[in-house]
């Protein structure tokens, strides 16, 4: 027997000990990891990368070897929405939030081109973590605006990679929206499927509150003690519902690439009314079957299949549950089909359960929002904005035709109650109340909390919808009114502390 037939048969004996105490794993790791992918020089002629812009994936690259692939990735610093009304300077790769898909196959040699757009005001890097090498590139691709980096590297290891920029302040460049995903696929290719996706949560931190209204600024302070101001997928509320909501059909296979670029928190990844049938979890090579929450650290990602079993709306939280529905990690997966009442014969209720932001399109609050900047908010306007909001916010205890739940929560449809007092019911909704309450002769004993999440227009406009609904005898109520009242609340609670 040869000496490296002796040696295969030791290392083919080793591997089978290992597998029957539990020990395989990591030996077929260490072994995977010595071979690291290197599959020798590049061939054929180079190839220039397919980016795209999320929720978009770049096709499968359906390669069977090694090829040098040139990427070309701008920095562009840019103003643009993160909620309704509200606006925040994003620093981007590619332009967009998270920044472009990169799709290569283990053993390709990558040329990478980083530029950094003329206008902007900071320089920047990346640190991709599917490199191996110093920084993850983020020591050779140091970039002054105007110029341009080049580096390359072999991508030696299968898996799905955050990239994200380096540059001191690494958190601050972090937080404002600079990561991304490269995927790494394996030699053979990654399984077909009908759908692909790109979702990435990221945390951030302004200094204005919760959907006040205007460009907002970073917040240092707030990112240091990591208390968020919004939590989203994709960098924006709504940038996946309504119209921008992912799409597929029963019966199909759906594959989320899933990332969290942080800087801070970490996601707890869910989608509601679906299982995972497989979770390639913190982007390695391991596979774990029917999950229902994904843990996905801050600068990690995952790769989540399932197969779409009934028609609807399905909604990807992070469960974290306060940071999707007061913060806005939300967002919506439309499945159409026939139903099949043998796996789920419940009815829909999305307007219901879903919040306000996974609303069909909330366009009348923007409408809203608009025309109050340019102060020519009307009455109508108002009253669809305030629809919209009511739906996702307060329809679930009052319910949509304004009725309430007898014994529970009281009516808001022919109130005598609202029509007593309208400045009343702008600080209950603000200050929240606890307690006995008559209301069109019933006596009702419950708790509304503080609709703090809430910003003033949005106040005023669903009490200036309720008014004006249900046989209510109309009225109006002005985000002037709101502010001032909220004003008095945080005066007075300051007062006893100065004493």
């Amino acid at each position: 027997m040869t000496y490296p037939t002796i040696v295969d048969h030791v290392r083919r004996g080793a591997l089978a000990l290992g597998c029957l105490v539990g020990l395989s794993a990591p030996l077929m790791a260490a072994t995977s990891r010595a071979g690291a992918g290197d599959f020798g020089p590049p061939q054929g002629p180079p190839i220039h990368a397919v980016l795209t812009s999320p929720p978009n994936v770049p096709p499968p690259v359906a390669r069977h070897y090694p090829a040098k692939v040139i990427v070309e990735l701008e920095v562009v610093e840019k103003q643009m929405p993160i909620s309704e009304g509200v606006t925040y300077t994003f620093w981007t790769f590619g332009g967009t939030v998270p920044g472009s898909f990169i799709r290569v196959r283990q053993g390709d040699t990558v040329e990478f081109h980083l530029k950094n757009n003329p206008a902007n005001k900071m320089p920047h890097n990346i640190d991709l973590h599917g490199v191996t090498g110093p920084g993850g590139g983020a020591a050779s691709s140091f970039t002054a605006p105007g110029h341009e980096s080049q580096f390359t590297f072999k991508a030696l290891n299968e898996g799905i990679y955050v990239y994200h920029c380096a540059t001191a302040p690494v958190g601050m460049h972090v937080a404002n929206g600079m990561y991304g995903l490269i995927l790494v696929e394996p030699p053979q290719g990654l399984p077909k499927v009908d759908h692909e996706y790109y979702v990435m949560q990221g945390d951030f931190y302004t200094t204005g509150k919760y959907r006040e209204k205007g460009n907002q600024p970073f917040d240092m302070e707030k990112a240091i003690d990591e208390r968020p101001t919004y939590v989203l997928f994709n960098g924006a509320e709504g940038s996946l519902t309504g119209d921008k909501a992912l799409h597929a059909n029963v019966n199909e296979t759906v594959r989320l690439f899933v990332g969290n670029g942080g800087p801070n928190l970490v996601s707890s990844f869910h989608v509601i009314g679906a299982i995972f049938d497989k979770v390639r979890f913190e982007g390695g090579t391991n596979m774990q079957s029917n999950v229902q929450t994904t843990l996905i650290p801050a600068g990690g990602a995952a790769i989540a299949e399932f197969r779409t079993r009934v028609p609807g709306s399905y909604v990807l939280v992070d469960h974290s549950i306060f940071r999707a529905f007061n913060k806005g990690a939300l967002a919506i997966l439309k499945v159409d089909g026939d139903a099949d009442k043998a796996i789920y014969s419940g009815k829909e209720v999305d307007a219901v359960y879903l919040g306000d932001r996974a609303a069909p399109n909330l366009n009348a609050v923007a409408q809203a929002t608009t025309a109050s900047e340019k102060g020519a908010l009307s009455l109508e306007d108002q009253v669809r904005a305030g629809e919209a909001l009511f739906a996702g916010t307060c329809s679930v205890c009052h319910q949509s035709n304004g009725g309430g739940l007898p014994g529970v929560f009281p009516p808001l449809a022919k109130s005598d109650f609202l029509a007593a007092d309208l400045k009343r019911a702008v600080g209950i909704v603000l200050k929240g109340f606890n307690g006995k309450v008559t209301v069109n002769g019933s006596e009702y004993n419950s708790v509304m909390p503080p609709m703090n999440q809430l910003n003033d227009d949005e106040i005023a406009n669903i009490l200036t919808y309720v008014v004006n609904s249900w046989g209510n005898a109309g009225g109006r109520v002005a985000a002037d009114d709101v502010k001032a009242q909220r004003a008095a609340a945080v005066a007075g609670a300051a007062a006893p502390a100065a004493h």
